[in-house]
């Protein structure tokens, strides 16, 4: 068989006899070098501060330039930006408006639609999209939130969401068929989009904040940004894969290169296209907290309050009103992209022809009549609330009360037998000798192209005088990476051949990945106070679902018939499981780890509100200054660190399936 190879590694990539000749003396070096070369090559440890470039302030003297100086024919930029930002806020007021509030559409003041209206609209989506069963689990979880009070606070989420999305989906679709129409743009793309995703969010709301001001639209924005990047490779893959004999098919009946686009393409693509659809729909649902620091309010900006109130009871009902959000939008939407496409032969007026356009508007319409005069329709009546809040709080109090000496036990152990030591020896490495191993892994599994790579990422990092807290970033990463994988290897493994485990154990960890990161924070530092090992416990629970996940989908990914011949040649169920089913999975369970860290990364600049001293603390340190520069650099070395985690295990999961037969040694896109 032959196959179109994307790309070639530069340079052979070495054999494992050759690696582990190389591993002993480069070892050695680097011992030498960590025990006895401080007093000789002490810039090999400290990186001197006259080599560090001075980008903190090129980058803040560039924002000052384009915020007063700059200027595009007869606008300044800072007007520019401004006018974008009245042009969002628009749309954005009058969805507020409609969902809560109330807004005044062409001079005519429209009452809101109200709970009622919104949660039976969102019935008839149910329904249309995927039948009663769907139906009835929107319209729970929308009664969920007005139920719980949390209904306002839920429409001005529902409203930044509804602005967001569709402009994340037109950019990210765009972006990716100029991405697919030009190679050289796709390749470009590329490192743009690896960038906008391993970026902490954070570093880039000063920049927004200062160009779009503070506000709801400057959140919308911030949310495009972080959500737009799935849908743009969604995109130029999904039209990769649209089948050839489709495209000579257009080609042979006349189709311009438009309708080619968006007659045969697109609609080839819409399955594929629909997963993008949904990324963007719950990227723009994880921001909401961190939008609400520039200015988006909602349930974001309640998490928060509660966070910094300690108020641990209030943080999870907010919380849960999020989640309730999430499951409603993610069921719709992968029900329209499973929703198969039936033409309709219906004669008759517009009643016959859309009858679920036609009861949506009914229904809008008469629930704003009827909200004005039983205000119970539009706002649910305080009295019919329900609060848990008293319980958690109770909860947590109850076990500090109970439980706080072995609590204490365990995170001062856990602090002095494994953290601090860890921590140390890290922040002791010789910036020299890291770069050299991480360059020399990238060869021995890559090729020339990555070795490079992560050898220069390496020393960028160094280069920006942030060494220290990168080590800090690495250990506290590392370290909850690790016990998330030991945790959830055994738990994958368990429920991965049992169906009826594995439902329920999907159903928790589906319902944590939807868990805003900050309720997390709240009951870990309600037990163990802020520090460290707070910010590890967070991490942990944050990051524990990929490695679940992956090692579930790995395992039952393995060819039954590979387990049957194990069988029959007498394998003890032990030895199937460890001789084949986990050798066969260890592909996927790499790319399981990949994601633990990523989710790990992006945790941990949240934990700098708990007051570790890692990157994510710079990071927040120039949100909280308004400084571009250092929040950007402090940013860049986060996302070096991913990059470099990214390509290394994407290396090693690739030569595990070519150890394994299961893949062609020359593909390897990453070398």
């Amino acid at each position: 068989m032959t196959g179109t190879v994307a790309s070639r590694p530069v340079g052979p990539v070495p054999a494992i006899a050759t690696s582990l000749r190389l591993w002993i003396p480069a070892g050695l070096v680097f011992v030498v070098l960590w025990l006895w070369g401080r007093d000789v090559l002490p810039w090999a440890f400290d990186y001197p501060r006259s080599w560090v470039p001075p980008v903190r302030d090129w980058i803040s003297d560039a924002m000052k330039w384009l915020m007063n100086d700059a200027s595009l024919g007869l606008f300044t930029f800072r007007e520019m930006t401004r006018a974008i930002a009245a042009v969002i806020d628009v749309p954005y007021q009058i969805a507020l408006g409609l969902l809560s509030g109330g807004a005044t559409v062409l001079g005519v003041l429209v009452s809101p639609i109200g709970w009622v209206g919104v949660t039976a609209v969102m019935g008839l989506l149910g329904h249309f999209a995927g039948g009663w069963r769907l139906a009835a689990l929107t319209s729970a979880c929308f009664g969920f939130i007005a139920i719980f009070g949390q209904w306002t606070s839920a429409m001005v989420t529902l409203a930044s969401v509804l602005i967001a999305v569709p402009l994340g989906i037109l950019f990210g679709l765009f972006l990716g068929l100029a991405g697919y129409r030009w190679r050289g743009v796709g390749r470009a793309l590329i490192p743009i989009l690896d960038l906008m995703q391993t970026i902490p969010v954070f570093a880039y709301l000063v920049p927004i904040l200062i160009l779009f001001g503070f506000g709801p639209t400057s959140a919308v924005i911030a949310t495009l940004i972080y959500a737009m990047p799935p849908m743009t490779r969604i995109t130029m893959l999904a039209l990769r894969r649209v089948p050839s004999d489709l495209q000579d098919l257009g080609h042979m009946v006349g189709c311009t290169p438009r309708q080619m686009t968006w007659r045969v393409m697109i609609p080839s693509a819409k399955e594929s296209l629909m997963v993008g659809v949904n990324q963007v729909i719950m990227l723009s649902l994880n921001m909401v907290i961190i939008a609400s620091m520039i200015g988006a309010g909602g349930l974001g900006f309640d998490v928060l309050s509660a966070l910094r109130r300690l108020d641990f009871g209030a943080g999870v009902e907010a919380g849960f009103a999020i989640v309730a959000l999430a499951i409603a939008l993610d069921r719709l939407s992968q029900a329209f992209a499973d929703r198969a496409q039936v033409p309709l032969h219906v004669h008759g007026g517009f009643i016959a022809r859309h009858p679920y356009l036609f009861g949506g508007l009914l229904t809008l319409i008469l629930s704003a009549l009827i909200g004005l005069a039983y205000p119970a329709v539009q706002s649910y009546p305080e009295a019919w609330q329900i609060s848990t809040g008293t319980f958690w709080s109770d909860l947590v109090r109850y076990i500090n009360i109970n439980y706080f000496d072995a609590l204490e036990s365990v995170k001062n152990f856990m602090l002095l037998n494994l953290l601090i030591p860890f921590k140390r020896l890290l922040i002791g490495l010789p910036w020299v000798g890291v770069a050299g191993l991480l360059a020399l892994s990238g060869w021995c599994l890559g090729g020339v192209r990555l070795g490079l790579l992560t050898g220069g990422l390496t020393v960028l990092i160094a280069s920006t005088g942030l060494w220290e807290e990168a080590m800090i970033t690495v250990y506290l990463c590392g370290l909850s990476v690790v016990i998330a994988m030991l945790i959830g290897l055994p738990i994958g493994i368990a429920v991965a051949m049992q169906d009826s485990l594995w439902r329920g154990v999907r159903l928790v960890i589906d319902t944590m990945q939807t868990l805003p990161s900050f309720v997390y924070l709240m009951p870990a530092v309600m037990l163990f106070r802020v520090g460290d090992f707070t910010a590890m416990i967070a991490v942990v629970a944050y990051a524990l679902a990929p490695a679940i996940r992956y090692t579930v989908l790995g395992l039952r990914s393995v060819d039954p018939s590979l387990i049957e011949a194990g069988r029959a040649m007498g394998c003890t169920p032990f030895q199937i499981l460890t001789r084949i089913r986990l050798k066969l999975a260890l592909p996927e369970i790499m790319l399981g780890l990949n994601q633990t860290i990523m989710f790990a990364l992006s945790m941990l600049v949240i934990t700098a509100l708990v007051g570790t001293r890692d990157l994510g603390q710079e990071v927040y340190i120039a949100l909280t200054k308004a400084d571009p520069g250092r929040g950007l650099v402090a940013g860049l070395c986060v996302a070096a660190i991913a990059i470099i985690a990214d390509r290394l295990i994407q290396a090693g999961a690739h030569r595990s399936r070519v150890r394994l037969g299961l893949a062609d040694e020359r593909a390897n896109g990453d070398s």
